[in-house]
């Protein structure tokens, strides 16, 4: 018997990810200067793309996504058994998107891939 609860420790690492995206996000938007914020936070202004041509950070959009319920695949039918959340239920999810380009890419990179790939 354990005396402890088992923490799936990746889990706990995309829940870490998410809340420190979600705070970002949050300084971003209140930022006066929003270049010197992404300065501050090391958001790199460019980057070297596939081809080894260097990209440029020309936009970054941050996008809302209402989750009004779930859908399920239906026990012995081809149809979804659709469960909408009541409105104490719904939530929001919000991700901040870096658009890079260069003459001949462009990248899309989510801000929580970015973090994940500082480790």
């Amino acid at each position: 018997m354990r005396s402890h609860v088992h923490v799936d420790p990746d889990k706990e690492r995309d829940d870490r990810l998410q809340s420190l995206a979600a705070s970002f996000i949050d300084g971003f938007r209140k930022s006066d200067d929003k270049p010197a914020f992404l300065e501050l936070a090391g958001i790199p202004t460019s980057r070297t793309g596939a081809d080894g041509l260097r990209m440029h950070l020309v936009d970054v959009s941050i996008e809302t996504r209402w989750q009004m319920g779930t859908a399920s695949p239906a026990f012995a039918s081809r149809e979804l058994v659709h469960l909408p959340y009541p409105s104490a239920m719904v939530s929001a999810r919000e991700t901040i998107t870096f658009v890079y380009v260069s003459l001949t890419e462009r990248a899309d990179i989510d801000l929580v891939e970015m973090l994940a790939e500082r480790g």
